[in-house]
This record gives structure tokens, sequence and C-alpha cells, in this order.
């Protein structure tokens, strides 16, 4: 079966021609975090006996303790909690906004509304009585991006959320410098915390954001494609400590949790994830390229700088985005076969279509796309394990629009 059409191969050599200096940039970012990491195993002494399993409580697991330590080191955090037991970014979130908020305050988000998956934790949708935010009686606000939010910032305010990547929009993505400089002007001037959302961007810069607590997924960047489960919180030790109460209970906090074998994936998978997320990066600027050289909107633009790996192509139509959907599943390594059909996901406001043959279920640092099912019909593409299967799917699913 022919993978690619000479027409695909030489519009992909043209665009590896076009892409070598961004290739190169990529590759020197990916080199630096490859050595932050190694610093922080070698600093943290970490060793093949910290791979075994411990059950139960858990109290004193040499292996979790280490693994908490590598990340806070990389992430340049007093202290993290990374653990098998968090199930997805949202819940890492969750952790972090019922760790830190008290009923009476008030959350504030300065980067528009927040991911869809959010909208019934902090009480903007759903049913009453479902434990959100809101029912403890915690208020919520929120400006745009780029909006002058100092006169929001009263003594109620107790949390400024900032979340780094365009979730389903098409705002830009925050830089980590970006993210520090807001982080010090709300300590100097108020005395909140700031908790970024950092999905997808971690490894994509050579240092993460200035704040008291960033909180992802390690099914997305730092868990490398290896990581078969988990997430990470890492701040300031106070806000960890507050977190890790809710994670587990009030007096007993990150003290317990067994790691059932997990450690070394999420240790391997953290190893990995510098190169995996270069490998990604040049996913998503060899997409951008084609697809826009195909008259597609597409942003960021292929030599626009990257703060994570969303990159999204606005297709106006839901047959072409459900047709590119379906080829990225079709050139998926597991469940080829499979055909994406939209569906109502819990936590989603609209139909979504989700495309992710991926050997850990849902991971989106392995190459997935996804879209709600509504005007204009933006695709948001994220990850890929290999730049090569990146490069063939990318091809195929510009084939399958293309034909629509």
């Amino acid at each position: 079966m022919e993978l690619i059409s000479e027409r695909s191969y030489n519009l992909m050599r043209e665009a590896d021609t076009a892409l070598k200096e961004i290739y190169e940039e990529i590759d020197r970012t990916a080199i630096i975090n490859t050595g932050r990491v190694i610093n922080a195993f070698r600093n943290n002494r970490v060793s093949e006996s910290h791979f075994a399993a411990s059950t139960g409580y858990g109290y004193d697991d040499p292996g979790r303790t280490v693994t908490e330590k590598v990340f806070a080191e990389v992430f340049g955090k007093e202290k993290a909690l990374v653990r098998h037991s968090i199930v997805n970014g949202t819940q890492a979130i969750t952790i972090g906004l019922f760790g830190l908020l008290r009923p009476g305050d008030t959350m504030l988000t300065i980067t528009g509304r927040p991911y869809d998956t959010l909208e019934e934790v902090i009480g903007l949708n759903g049913k009453k009585g479902m434990g959100s935010l809101a029912d403890f009686g915690i208020s919520y606000r929120q400006c745009e991006l780029g909006d002058d939010f100092s006169g929001m910032l009263d003594e109620k305010v107790k949390v400024v959320h900032i979340q780094r990547s365009r979730g389903y929009g098409q705002r830009p993505t925050l830089s980590p410098d970006e993210i520090t400089k807001i982080t010090r002007f709300v300590h100097a001037n108020s005395k909140a915390y700031v908790m970024v959302d950092n999905c997808y961007g971690e490894f994509t810069c050579t240092e993460e954001p200035e704040a008291d607590l960033i909180v992802g997924s390690l099914i997305k960047n730092p868990g490398g494609g290896i990581a078969l489960t988990g997430g990470y919180l890492a701040g300031s030790a106070e806000a960890i400590e507050l977190a890790s109460y809710r994670l587990t209970s009030p007096g007993t906090g990150g003290e317990v949790g067994c790691t059932l074998g997990q450690t070394r994936n999420m240790l391997l998978g953290f190893w990995m994830a510098p190169h995996t997320v270069a490998q990604a990066l040049k996913t998503a600027a060899f997409s951008a390229y084609i697809f826009e050289k195909a008259g597609f909107d597409v942003s960021p633009k292929y030599n626009e700088k990257r703060y994570d790996l969303i990159q999204t192509v606005t297709l106006h139509a839901p047959e072409k985005l459900e047709a590119f959907c379906r080829a990225i599943q079709h050139n998926s390594p597991i469940d080829s076969f499979v055909t994406p059909e939209p569906w109502d996901m819990p936590g989603y406001s609209d139909k979504v279509i989700m495309a992710a043959g991926t050997f850990t279920g849902g991971s989106t640092i392995e190459l997935s796309a996804d879209a709600p099912m509504r005007a204009p019909y933006t695709v948001f593409m994220q990850g890929g394990l290999t730049f090569e299967s990146g490069k063939l799917s990318m091809l195929a699913a510009l084939e399958a629009v293309l034909g629509q």
C-alpha cells in the first residue's frame, strides 16, 4: 500500500527545506532541556531501586519521593506532587483550585473562558450540588487575555488562574516570560496565588513559568509518551502542601500514595520528554506549512515562535473537519481501522470529534486531533512521538481534506 503520493513527497521535501532553521532551533531547545533533566536525575541520585513498587498506604516510598524531587528541580519549583492516581489535567487543576481556595474567596481567570472541562469544576455549567467551586461559595470572575485586570485584584481574590495554552480558542499561547511577569505583578499588588494550567507547554521552551502552582498531565508533554497515566503539580512548598491535602486528606497530604510499579514509567517518560516534545513541535510546524500552502488558515504560522504543542487548522466545513480526524485515526498505530464520529463527550458543551490511535488511551503527546463540532470548524492537532510518523499523518490529512 502506498503511504505517500509523489505530490505529497514533493511537498514534504519543500517543507523540510523551508523549515530547516526552525527544526534546528527546536533541536537546540531539546538539547538544553535534556541537560536540565540529566542534571536533576544526577543530583537526586536516581537508581534502579527507585523503580520498586509499593502498595497500601505507600509511606516513605523512595521512588515517589525522588520522582517529585526531579520534577521540582527541572521545573524550578520548591516541591512537586507527581502521582499516577491523577487521571487527567482537569483533575490536577481541580486539586490545585480546591487546595488553594476557601468559601468566600474569588477565583480570577485572566486568559478568558477556561477550557471546556473546567466549566463544571468552577460551576459555570452543570447541575448545582455536584461539588463545584460555586457550590462551596467560591466566586468566579474572568477577563480576556491582555485586558487590564489590576482593578479586579481586590482582597477577595485568592487565586489568579492562567491557562497557558489556547484550549478550544484561537488566542495566542502565553510564553513562560509573559506568565512570570504576570506572576510578579500579582504578587506585588495582592496576596493571591498564581496558578497556571501548564498543559501542552512543558519543554517547549528552556524554562517553565514562575508561579505558585503549575499543573499538568503525564499523558501530555512531561510523560514523554511512556507514562501510562498521571499528573503533576509543582510550585511553592506552601501551595504544594495545601494541594496535597486535597489530593489525599488533611493531615496525610503528600506523605501517602503507593506507586504500584508506575515510577519507572513516569521517570523514563520524563527523561524522554524533551526529545518527544521536539518531535511534536516539528510535526506542528510541518503541518502549519503544508496546510497554509494549501490555502487554509493556521495558527500558529509555521515560522512563529511556539510555546505549546497545539496547531490549529480552520477548515470551514464539518465534512472537512471529519475527514481530517479520520485520516489521523487511519494513520495511527492503534485502532487504525476505527472511524471517528462526533459524540457528546462528558464535560463538553458541543459534540466533539476525536482521533487518537494511541498506545496510551487518550494520550495527546502521541499524535491526536480533536475539535468541537461548531463553526468555523477548527481542528486542534497536537503531539507526535516520531517526526516521521507525524509527517505521514499530516500529509494524509491534507490529502483527505482536499478530497472533500
